[in-house]
Parts: structure tokens; sequence; C-alpha cells
């Protein structure tokens, strides 16, 4: 902070910028909150406006519904431990932002909020889960805004919307009490942001530690987006467009990962054409894990939801859910297993994969219909596949993994290109995200709907 402005002018500046945005793309689940979620002033971040997803129990009073109709005058008890952090780094939180039902969406389009809609195209879908959160930071009423991945709920909405999307390692920030503790590990709580400095600070903040310790990071994750400490050396980096054979990717979202992977290579890194070799199969096998995951919390609840009010899909998951038993889990964690000696396999051999973020341009508001009855839980996971093969399987492994928007399409559409990483090695990340951001800029292009 410069003293430049105060907090509190910040603060005002904000709520107005909220407001204004949030009348065109309906990014917020509820009024924004007064007074703010309170924070350490003393915190990294102090005074930096912030908004939390509606994703479950967040923030010790403030109600939630994760996207569904069914869920009524739900409170959390306690702030979840990343809530923890977000309050220790200082982040000023004034909102809560839209969320698809039960999180189970690339569409940020619930019965119970509607269609968040894309600050670059109003006819175009925000990508989801995380969508509200997108929303929001793409037309600059926030920087940074809460969000979460267990399967591209991070970096599919930074795709759709032209943002930084980090899903770090899994254990890299922290989960629990409530939410983020279940899903087999497939669930990583983070943010999105708009520059890659500013998903490398607040990693700083919120990484996984001793509670009461703040900060105890050994060697900023920040000082990896610093010149001349940007420089990682010269790295092997694997590129792939299509995650299995006869799969479609967009000309233009090729077009754009293979004009990443020439940028690397002038940078100076070598860039091999090879990507990890993962069955379909497995993919959808194991993101089954966050399906029981998901349905187990919500049967769990001391009433069970109305299904009438819940859509087609979700349905379904309680349905299967509620049928599944160890052996249904035991083939579901035997192909975890196998995608994730498979992308072991890979880093064995590379320092970096470089893939599109998704295969597809952002998506028509509607094109997803999760509230379609005749879609089982798999055919519904099939879909979300087609739509980004690229990103489960590394909340499936663990590795940390970054989107950014590196293109846009002939539309003016956000692309999105994704770096994968070996587990713990957000350096590496940041790094080359970082050398990426300054060869080619994306500060100066802004939305249609944008708080100017």
């Amino acid at each position: 902070m410069t003293g430049q402005v105060t907090a509190a002018e910040v603060e005002a500046v904000a709520r107005e910028c909220i407001a204004v945005v949030d009348s065109e793309l309906n990014a917020l689940a509820a009024p924004a909150f007064e007074p703010t979620l309170h924070a350490d002033p003393s915190g990294a971040l102090d005074g930096v406006p912030f908004a939390i997803k509606d994703s479950g129990p967040v923030a010790s009073g403030v109600p939630f519904s994760l996207g569904s109709r069914s869920i009524t005058a739900a409170r959390s008890p306690v702030d979840s431990t990343i809530m923890v952090r977000f309050r220790e780094a200082g982040l000023v939180t004034l909102a809560q932002t839209t969320a698809p039902e039960y999180g189970l969406s690339f569409a940020t389009e619930s019965k119970r909020y509607g269609a968040t809609r894309n600050p670059w195209n109003l006819d175009r879908g925000v990508g989801g889960s995380s969508g509200g959160a997108a929303a929001l930071v793409a037309a600059g009423a926030v920087p940074l805004a809460h969000a979460n991945d267990a399967g591209g709920s991070i970096r599919i909405p930074a795709s759709s919307c032209g943002l930084v999307g980090l899903k770090p390692s899994r254990g890299r920030t922290p989960s629990g009490p409530l939410v983020g503790e279940a899903g087999f590990g497939l669930t990583v709580e983070f943010a999105v942001s708009r520059t890659v400095r500013d998903s490398a600070l607040l990693l700083d903040c919120v990484s996984a530690h001793a509670p009461g310790e703040k900060y105890s990071m050994p060697t900023p994750l920040s000082r990896f987006v610093d010149a001349p400490t940007t420089d990682p050396g010269r790295l092997r980096i694997g590129v792939t467009t299509a995650a299995a054979p006869g799969s479609f990717t967009d000309p233009q979202v090729t077009r754009a990962t293979v004009m990443c992977g020439e940028l690397l290579e002038w940078i100076g890194h070598e860039l091999d054409e090879r990507g990890p070799t993962l069955a379909t199969s497995d993919l959808l096998e194991a993101e089954m894990l966050a399906v029981y995951s998901s349905g187990a919390a919500i049967l769990s609840l001391p009433h069970r939801p109305d299904e009438a009010l819940l859509e087609a899909v979700s349905r379904q998951v309680l349905r299967e859910t509620a049928s599944a038993g160890v052996v249904d889990v035991e083939r579901a964690l035997a192909a975890q297993n196998r995608v994730t000696r498979g992308v072991a396999d890979f880093f064995s051999h590379h320092d970096l994969l470089l893939t599109p973020t998704m295969a597809v341009l952002p998506l028509a508001i509607g094109a997803l219909d999760y509230d379609d009855p005749d879609c089982t839980v798999r055919q519904w996971l099939q879909r979300l596949l087609e739509v980004s093969p690229f990103v489960s399987a590394f909340n499936i492994s663990g590795n940390p993994a970054i989107s950014i928007p590196l293109a846009q399409s002939r539309e003016g559409l956000p692309i999105g290109v994704q770096l994968v990483a070996a587990p713990g090695r957000e350096d590496l990340l940041l790094a080359v995200a970082a050398q990426l951001e300054q060869a080619a800029p994306w500060s100066d292009r802004l939305p249609l709907i944008y708080a100017d």
C-alpha cells in the first residue's frame, strides 16, 4: 500500500463497480455484504477487495446454497481454513459469487440464480463452477476472487473470461474443517486473478502452514515472477492439443496453443510434441470420486433436499451416490491410480506440459443443460470432457496447473492455454507463466463490460 488512497476509498469504489457490472452479468449470489467480513489490517493484502464463492460453508455466519434451490437457511457455523487465510491476508470480502448447482458444471447457469454472463460477450457463458468469481474479476470489479477446482472449476472460468486461473498442487492450500476435506483429494481451494503476480502473492499468503503461523513459505513463490529471478533455465516442455485420438479441439484453440509453444521456444525452452498417455475411461471413472463426494455431503445434511427442487443431474448424483458401494469407490480409486501413474511417468521426462485449457471457445448460454432428465452422471461427465479433456487429469493426479489468457479468437473471445508442472513445482509454473505474460502481455485487453 502506498498511502495514495485509503482502504475505505478502495472499498467504496469496489462496491460501486460490483453493483454496476452485476446488473449486466448476474454474478452475485446475494446482495453485497454490509459490512464487509472482518480481516486482519496487518495482512500483506490489506484493503484489497475480494469475493467468496457460494460453494458451501466458507465463512462463519454467511448463508450458502451451493447454487441450489433445495438448500435454504443454511449458514456456515465456522470459517473454513482457507477463509481464515483470506482474513489473515487482509482481503476485504465484499460479496458472494454465483456457482452452478453443487458445482458440477462448466456452465454457471442454475435454476436458483439464472445464467451468469460473460463480460466479453453477454451471449456467452463464464464457465464453471467458479463462474461468478471469474465474471467479477474479468469485469474489473475486484482484482481477486475465491474459487475452487475439483475437475477444472478454476481453470475453465479463467479461460472463458480471460483470466489467470491457478490450481495449486494437492495439499498446497488448506482445506477443512467443513469444505474441501472430502473429494478424495480432487478439490483444491484458491482464486482467480488478472495477473500472474497477483496469483503468486495470494498463494504466498494462503499456502498451508501450521495454525497461527503466517507466510511460512521458505522461498516466497512471488519471487519467481520477478525479473531477473523469473528465468528458470532451459526447460523441457511437452505439448499436446489433442487429449485422445479423434478428440475435437477448435482450430482457433489449437492455433493459440501452437503459438504459445512457438513463444516458449523463442524464450529458449525445448519443446517435445508429447503428452501423458491417459485413457478417457479412466478420467471419467476417477471423476466419479468428486461426484460421490458431493453426493455424500448433501446426503449427510440433517434434512435431505427436496428432489423436486433439484436439477435433473443433481437428482442423478444423489441416486447414484446412494446406490454406490465399496466396489464402485474402489473402481474409481483404481482409475485415479492409473491416471496418477501416467501423469507421473510423463513428468519423469519433462519439466512442464502445455495444452489448451478448453477444447472449444467460451460456450453460448444454454449450451450445457444440467437439468436434462435423460442424462446419467457418466453421460454428464462425458459432456464436460468434450468441453475440456485437458483439465481433470491434474485434479486426479494432484499436479499444479495454470490457465493463462494468452490469445483471443477472431470473435474477440478469450482463449486460455494451460501449463502443468510436477507436484510442488509452482515455482516453475509461475516463472514460465510470468515469462509468457511479459512476452505477450494481456493487460491491455478489456472486455465489453468493464468497471472503468
